[in-house]
């Protein structure tokens, strides 16, 4: 089990709720909910149990088919896991819920009933075939769980974490060699990603090909679970064109390449159970950056980047039944041929909506100069605007976040720019190393 910052979310909800509200875990499969679920349970309460819906037996179905007297329910449910329950001191675990929207619903009832906690974890939880005809329970907490972030990363490889914050607090730069070796560490981190499988599998010093091999089982796995929800396998089409779209440079993510005809609204409703997906981020489009930055996304115009860096990579040369070791072994010594700044600017955005953050980016026309210009991320901080700029190489060439920061000077904080090159400034642009960006992005309130 590797440390995981959700933990400590799960540790204040139950201080904070204390059995007033279940908890859900949400995320997208294979980011490890159900392992940080039980480890929770195991560390916190006297007893627990576990119910995983896609694999229950009908004798605990047939459990949940009458609630209304929780006495009788609980004793039943109690003999059949073989477990003893202690009030306000276990836990009851439902597994997958997303499969059994009736408990999901039940949850208001037995939350009243304050004996026990709930923990429910699920993914495509918003599909709506999930949700249609039950009544969301209110009693609900909401903590979204990502794969592991780079911090977690470097804990599960015994790296010391608390260097990069020394490294903040210094604000000065590190030295070419310690940069190259920093850099190093986290283009691992891109190759690898945060899938708790593949770190597993790196850890265990297997090869590329082979945690290659389990990143490409987890996208079929998706795949399969978007065939599902659309047999057409338009879902699919629109994740797989992901890297492609972001590697074109487009200023936004285009779903009539897809269906290759007039966008339908069914076309837009297969994108959205995309995004409920969470194997996806949405990236959108604000308008007027003056402005709080929810109240002026465009809608209609946003980017799409895939939740996890690693699956990501492998998406990227995923021309081949098997990833040649060479691609990984050219991205850890920075020696790939093409420009692949839009593989840094993944790992950005996963940053940012790793810290709970919504993805914004902002672009315009200048009428004069007759040229368009784009800021790859928006994000707040104490009610200002920080435009980030991502660049794996030229970070000499950042003309757009400078006419942005120009023109909105007023509501600006910061103006950073993440890339591969050591700490620095060009004016007021911050020049930040890309390792340090999941700091960064903490601090910021």
């Amino acid at each position: 089990m590797f440390k995981r910052k959700v933990t400590d979310k799960l540790l204040q909800w139950k201080k904070a709720y204390n059995g007033k509200y279940a908890v859900l875990l949400e995320g997208a499969r294979r980011v490890g909910k159900t392992t940080i679920a039980e480890s929770f349970a195991k560390e916190n309460y006297k007893s627990y149990i576990m119910i995983d819906f896609s694999n229950v037996s009908k004798d605990m179905l047939d459990v949940f088919e009458d609630i209304s007297n929780l006495d009788i329910f609980f004793l039943r449910l109690q003999s059949l896991a073989s477990v003893k329950l202690y009030e306000r001191n276990s836990v009851i675990i439902f597994d997958e819920i997303q499969l059994m929207p009736k408990v999901r619903q039940a949850i208001k009832h037995l939350v009243k009933d304050g004996r026990y906690d709930y923990i429910e974890t699920g993914s495509l939880i918003s599909i709506k075939k999930n949700v249609k005809d039950i009544l969301i329970p209110s009693e609900e907490v909401k903590i979204n769980v990502y794969p592991l972030d780079y911090e977690e990363f470097c804990w599960a490889c015994g790296k010391d974490y608390s260097i990069f914050k020394k490294i903040i607090d210094y604000k000065k730069p590190v030295g070419q060699a310690t940069n190259r070796y920093l850099m190093r560490d986290f283009r691992i981190y891109m190759a690898i990603g945060g899938m708790p499988q593949a770190v597993e599998a790196y850890l265990d010093k297997k090869s590329f090909q082979e945690i290659d091999f389990i990143k490409k089982e987890i996208i079929n796995l998706y795949e399969d679970d978007f065939r599902k929800i659309d047999p057409s396998g338009r879902i699919s089409m629109i994740f797989d064109s992901i890297p492609s779209q972001l590697a074109s440079h487009k200023n936004k993510f285009y779903l009539s390449k897809i269906v290759a005809k007039k966008v339908t609204t069914k076309d837009k409703e297969l994108l959205f159970n995309l995004i409920d997906s969470k194997t996806v981020l949405i990236c959108y489009n604000v308008n007027d950056p003056h402005i709080a930055l929810n109240l002026t996304k465009d809608l209609d115009k946003f980017k799409l980047y895939i939740l996890d860096i690693g699956l990501f990579t492998t998406m990227l040369f995923n021309d081949k039944n098997l990833v040649s070791e060479n691609i990984y072994n050219k991205l850890l010594s920075n020696k790939l041929d093409a420009n692949l700044g839009y593989l840094y600017e993944n790992a950005v955005a996963q940053i940012i909506a790793a810290n709970d953050r919504k993805l914004y980016y902002h672009t315009w026309y200048d009428k004069d100069k007759r040229s368009s210009y784009e800021v790859d991320f928006l994000t707040s901080d104490n009610n200002k605007i920080i435009p980030i700029e991502v660049k794996s190489s030229d970070v000499n060439n950042h003309s757009s976040i400078n006419k942005f920061s120009n023109k909105y000077s007023s509501c600006i904080s910061r103006r950073i720019l993440f890339s591969q090159n050591d700490i620095g400034h060009d004016n007021m642009l911050e020049l930040i190393p890309i390792y340090l960006a999941p700091i960064v992005i903490s601090l910021l309130k």
